[in-house]
Formats: C-alpha cells, sequence, structure tokens
C-alpha cells in the first residue's frame, strides 16, 4: 500500500460532533493533507479565547505532535473562495482542560474576515499579522498542539488543509523502526478492491487485516461502514457482515505503542477504503457434435472447443468429468480432453472451471452425434465379357447405397481396407470383377462416413442345353434347335427363330439373348465320316472285305442293292466286280471296284508251250501288282514285277525246282484310294524233263 493512499483525506458531508470539540481532537500524523467539511460546535461550546473569543460557530479540533524541528506552516484552502474560515494554534503541551482559559490562550489566531485562504505562512514571522496570515511555527520534537478550524460562513462547502515546512510531525507510519514493512492495500490486486464470487455475502473483514498489516507488529486494523465512525473509532465491524459492490467501507490503522499505550503516537491512524467486486461469472451449457462413424457408437471429442464461457477472466483450472458425483468428489477427471482425444458414446460431461480468484462455476456438455449416413445394400448386375465368361465390368458409382445428399464416396475391394481407408479402388467406374463384394465409404458434410455393401454379380453365359453339334451324312440336310426359354435369337445365318431349318454341314452360331445379356453359341453341323475299305482279301472266290472308319455296324453288298452283316462273300464270280460298304448312318455307300482273278492250279514248265508259266500278266495295269511264290517252307523264292510280265516259270534263279505244290499271293492297290487287295492261291508245278 502506498502511504499517500493511506492519508488522511477525510470527506464527510454529514458528520458527528464529536470532532467539533478538544477532547476528541482528530489527531494528524505525519504531514497528511485534511480534506473537512465542520457541521457544528460539538458536544461542548468551547471558550476559544484569542482573537477567536467565546464565538464557536461550526468547528473542527485537529491534534498534532512534532516529529522533528523546524518550522511548521498550513494553509487553509476554502472549498469555495467566498467562505469564511478562521483557525487558533493552542500549545505547546497543555491539556484540553486549558484551552481558551488564561494560561491556555491561542499561540497562532487569524479572526480577519476575509473570503479565500488562511493559514500560518512561512514569509511572516509571528506576532505579525498579514489579514488572513499569521507567522510560522518553530516547533521541537515531542511537542503537542491542537488547531481549531471554524467555519465563519457556516455553508457545507469544506476546505482542504496542506503543511509546510521543514518540521515532521509525529508519526509511527514514518518511522522504519516501527513500520519496518509498507502496508498493502486489501484485494488479491493490492488496490482495495476485494474480489468476490457470489453477492450478496456475508463477510469477515478480519480477514483483510493479515494483508494489510504486512508483518509490522502493534498494529491493528478496525473496520467501519462509515467515515463518522471511522473518524470517532465507533461501530467497528467485528462480525461477518453481508456485503454488496455498491458501498465503500473504511478502515483504519492504528498503532499501539507497547510502552506507552497512551502517548500521541498511538493516536496516528492512516485510512483506507475497501470496496467489493462481483468477480463470478457465468457458465452456459453447451452442445458437441461428431461423428460416430460406421458401428462404432462412440465419437471423438475436443471437449476444449464447447463454447461455455463467452468471458475475459483468466481461468486457472478447467477440468472435465464424467459424472456428476465425479465432479463433486474430485474423481476421475478426464485428461485427454482435447485434440479429438476424448471417446465417448452420446452423454453429458460434467465441466468446472476456476477462474484467477478462485471462483468457481459448473456447467454441462452435452455429446451428440451427426444424424447417421443411410446405408442400403446394393447389388449390380453385370453381363459377362465376350472371352472372359466370369468377368464383368462395372460401375460401381452407378449403386444405390444411401439416402444421405450431399455426400462423397470412395470404393474399396474389402471391408477391413474400407474401415482403414487403404487400397481404394482407383477406377471405379470401370471396375472389372467377377462375381464379389466390394464395399463404399459414404462421407457426409460433416466428415462423417459409413460403409454400404456392394454385391457384385457377373450374369454368366446363358448356353442352350439343346443345341448340340450334328452328324449327318455329308448328301442331307438337318435343322438345328436352340431350345425355348431365351429372350431373342439371332443365328448367323439371319434367322431370328429359335429353330434353324434346311442347313447343311458346316459350323453355325447363334447369339441367346437372357436377361438382356448375350451368349454366343457355336455349333457344328459335321458330315457321318464314310467306311474306308482299307483291304481286301481274296481267294479263289471268296472276298474277305477289310473297313475301317464310320460308325459301326457295317454292312457290305456287292451290288449295291443287297446288303449283308458279315464282310465275307463267296462265290464271287471271277472278273471285276464292285464292293459296298455303308455304316449305321446309311449314308451313301463306300465303294471300290474289285477283281478276282482266273485261278491257275498247276503249271508243267517244259516249254512245250503249254502251261508253262504261272501268268497273271493280265493284272498288270494294276498298282502295285506284286506276284510272290512261297514253298513250303514259306519262303519267298520268287517274286513276279513288271520285268518278267508278273510271270513264274517253275524256276528259282535258273534251276528248276522240285514238282511239288507251291504257295503264291498276287498284291495290287486300288488306283484311287490305294486300298490294297491280295489274292492267295496254291499251284502244283510238275517238271518233266
Amino acid at each position: 500500500m502506498k502511504k499517500y493512499l493511506l492519508s488522511l483525506l477525510i470527506i464527510i458531508s454529514a458528520f458527528s460532533y464529536g470532532q467539533s470539540d478538544c477532547i476528541s481532537a482528530i489527531p494528524v500524523c505525519g504531514n497528511s493533507g485534511i480534506s473537512y467539511t465542520p457541521s457544528g460546535i460539538g458536544l461542548i461550546d468551547e471558550e476559544l479565547g484569542g482573537c477567536m473569543g467565546s464565538d464557536e460557530r461550526m468547528t473542527v479540533w485537529y491534534q498534532f505532535t512534532a516529529g522533528t524541528a523546524g518550522t511548521l506552516a498550513f494553509t487553509i484552502e476554502p472549498n469555495d473562495f467566498t467562505d469564511d474560515y478562521d483557525f487558533a494554534v493552542y500549545g505547546p503541551n497543555i491539556p484540553c482542560s486549558q484551552v481558551g482559559t488564561p494560561t491556555g490562550q491561542p499561540i497562532r489566531c487569524n479572526y480577519s474576515g476575509l473570503d479565500g485562504p488562511t493559514g500560518l505562512s512561512l514569509t511572516v514571522t509571528h506576532p505579525t499579522v498579514a489579514q488572513q496570515w499569521s507567522g510560522y511555527l518553530d516547533v521541537l520534537p515531542g511537542q503537542t498542539y491542537y488547531l481549531v478550524v471554524d467555519n465563519f460562513s457556516m455553508s457545507t462547502n469544506g476546505f482542504t488543509l496542506q503543511w509546510s515546512g521543514t518540521a515532521e510531525l509525529l508519526s509511527p507510519f514514518d518511522d522504519p523502526a516501527i513500520q519496518p514493512y509498507p502496508f498493502l492495500e486489501p484485494g488479491q490486486n493490492f488496490d482495495g478492491i476485494v474480489k468476490l464470487c457470489e453477492f450478496p455475502q456475508m463477510f469477515d473483514f478480519s480477514t483483510l487485516t493479515t494483508q494489510i498489516v504486512n508483518g509490522n507488529p502493534n498494529f491493528v486494523v478496525s473496520y467501519h461502514l462509515n467515515t463518522n465512525d471511522l473518524l470517532a473509532g465507533d461501530n467497528p465491524i467485528v462480525n461477518p457482515i453481508s456485503v454488496n459492490t455498491t458501498t465503500t467501507y473504511h478502515y483504519a490503522i492504528s498503532y499501539v505503542d507497547p510502552n506507552n499505550p497512551d502517548s500521541p503516537i498511538s493516536k496516528c491512524k492512516e485510512y483506507g477504503t475497501v470496496n467489493f467486486e462481483n468477480v463470478s461469472f457465468e457458465l452456459t451449457p453447451a452442445t458437441l457434435t461428431a461423428c460416430s462413424n460406421y458401428t462404432s457408437g462412440v465419437a471423438l471429442y475436443d471437449l476444449t472447443t464447447a463454447t461455455v464461457y463467452n468471458g475475459t477472466q483468466n481461468m486457472t483450472s478447467i477440468q472435465y468429468f464424467p459424472t456428476l458425483s465425479d465432479m463433486q468428489n474430485g474423481t476421475n477427471e478426464i485428461s485427454n480432453n482435447a485434440a479429438q482425444a476424448y471417446m465417448s458414446a452420446q452423454g453429458i460431461i460434467y465441466v468446472k472451471y476456476v477462474n484467477e480468484f478462485g471462483c468457481e462455476e459448473t456447467t454441462t456438455i452435452t455429446l451428440a452425434f451427426y444424424p447417421p449416413i443411410d446405408v442400403i445394400e446394393a447389388t449390380l448386375i453385370e453381363c459377362f465379357l465376350p472371352g472372359t465368361p466370369l468377368m464383368s465390368e462395372f460401375d460401381l458409382t452407378t449403386a444405390n447405397i444411401t439416402t444421405t445428399i450431399p455426400n462423397t464416396k470412395k470404393f474399396y475391394p474389402s471391408l477391413q481396407d474400407a474401415i482403414s481407408d487403404t487400397n481404394s479402388i482407383a477406377n471405379p467406374n470401370v471396375y472389372l470383377s467377377s462375381s464379389t463384394t466390394v464395399y463404399a465409404r459414404i462421407i457426409s458434410v460433416n466428415g462423417c462416413w459409413n460403409i454400404a455393401k456392394i454385391n457384385l454379380v457377373v450374369t454368366p453365359p446363358a448356353y442352350s442345353s439343346v443345341l448340340k453339334d450334328k452328324i449327318i451324312c455329308i448328301e442331307d440336310r438337318t435343322s438345328l434347335d436352340a431350345g425355348p426359354g431365351f429372350q431373342a435369337y439371332q443365328w448367323s445365318t439371319g434367322a431370328t427363330t429359335q429353330v434353324l431349318p434346311n442347313v447343311t454341314v458346316g459350323e453355325y452360331w447363334v447369339d441367346l439373348t437372357t436377361d438382356g445379356c448375350v451368349t454366343r453359341q457355336t455349333v457344328k453341323v459335321y458330315a457321318s465320316p464314310t467306311p474306308v475299305i482299307t483291304k481286301l482279301d481274296i481267294t479263289n472266290n471268296t472276298i474277305t472285305i477289310t473297313a475301317t472308319g464310320g460308325t459301326l455296324p457295317y454292312q457290305y453288298s456287292i451290288d449295291g442293292i443287297n446288303w449283308q452283316d458279315s464282310n465275307v462273300f463267296t462265290n464271287v464270280p471271277r472278273g471285276q466286280a464292285m464292293i459296298y460298304v455303308k455304316d449305321a448312318y446309311d449314308c451313301d455307300p463306300a465303294l471300290i471296284e474289285v477283281t478276282v482273278p482266273n485261278l491257275i492250279n498247276a503249271i508243267t514248265p517244259n516249254d512245250d508251250g503249254v502251261n508253262d508259266y504261272l501268268d497273271y500278266s493280265a493284272l498288270g495295269h494294276k498298282k502295285n501288282l506284286i506276284l510272290n511264290v512261297y514253298d513250303r517252307y514259306g519262303t519267298k523264292i520268287h517274286e513276279g514285277n513288271q520285268k518278267n510280265l508278273y510271270q513264274w516259270d517253275g524256276r528259282t534263279g535258273n534251276k528248276k525246282v522240285e514238282t511239288g505244290t507251291y504257295w503264291y499271293t498276287i498284291t495290287w492297290s486300288d488306283p484311287v484310294t490305294d486300298v490294297p487287295s491280295q489274292y492267295s492261291g496254291w499251284i502244283l508245278v510238275k517238271n518233266r524233263d
């Protein structure tokens, strides 16, 4: 507390008459300025003596004691220049009982009757009187004086008094041995303003004393409701009272001389005021709205963003609690309250603010979710891609998966990718896929997201189960039936009917439409394989036919009219004949010309010109014709060919063979089909000289 703030600057509009008597004179401690408005003559109509006579009108009495030797003067300045103030000084060291008596006449006195300032002047030497000014005092330490100031004009304007000169008036507040520390004004900011959190409030003023005294010994503080009580020391506030913010309360700091409680210094006081300021504040409930994404049922909140306080006070503590009980008991404080760190379901959070003055307020924060994003499970059906019947091309953006608008979407190949926002599909407009499931992350304008399921269905090729490849005789025609149940038919011939009639051997296709998808099915009409005669064995008049190909069973004919199941024909006339073979399809038969050679059973190679040769030169036109002769041991002994005109003269080398029976075969190939024919026979050779 600065000393000048505690100086005796007393402004009184209505005051008891006690200070208008000498015995209740106001002590002046130090060269403190005075401001006062006299209002009467006090309880005693005192004899003033000297120039003042006995005419006491509106007076106030002061007592002061010199602390140092020197000159002392003062100026009384009327608040209204036209007011007439008079004064008288008594002393030194006379009691009030002698004031005004012959032994207690004023040592300085002014009763000039002039307006304006008056007092003791440092430029006037006593006993000279310069109208309203008297000469200064030469004082010594310990000398006590009384000063009476009288308002002759009896106005209510008051005056001020300022000291001058080299002497210092006695005061315990100027002696560091008595007051080693400065007094401190009450209040958190040492400004005389005590900040309270609620009004009205019962306040104990004694709680301010420790701060005001600030460790100085032998000082006491009294508190008063008005300046009258303050100056008189009356009606101190000793019990807690209800205070408000409009009233100015007063206090006096008094020194109690432990060695002489009645000494003049013990009458010195410094004064101050106490005002109260309402530093309470208000909190308003707030709501925080956040995203509860997918199926979590919780959201992340930054509790510090809840606007529950709009004032400018500094807060020393902000705490958040999950329940009212926790807030009341100071338990389970939420520490992860900022930076989106608090995860919670919807509910109520309790918040406590404490300002720099210790005021405490609480309120609630409602935790809410943004409206949920509506999701719809969707299915996209697309036709298979030609050439890749298990794949199709999907436009994922066309899936009807939400009614929440506006939104943005991202697409993912798996649910986990959608949840973690990884591996998003780069081009969802053209997505090649087999039948599967993908997922969409739907993001609202609030940044919330949910996940929708999209089923991808590839419509596979729908083939006809009745349309099959056919085998027909190459000379025949048939019809192709794609079967019922298709939406449309489009044949390679241009026909659009279910059945394509009158088709020949060849390859055809038909586009079958099912559920808007077109499946191209190819069908072939094959020519039935014609049996192939691979070998003819002729033994005498018997022909054995070997055939391959076609479809069993075969039928055989030697005239193309009469058919038999056996491949052996007997009693075939010698010469040229036709062999016919057909298979189960009964198509045009395979045919081949066959020759049944004339039978030669004996030769007599004696050069007589009769039966000298085994001669089959008549077959020389056959392709690959060979005549082979074997002895009874199966050893080939002769080959007839073009060089020897397909003849055998009964010799092997140049030597005649022995008379006996020999075997021979004649083989040739059909000139067109290369089908081999073999004629087998035996011959008796008789060699005669």
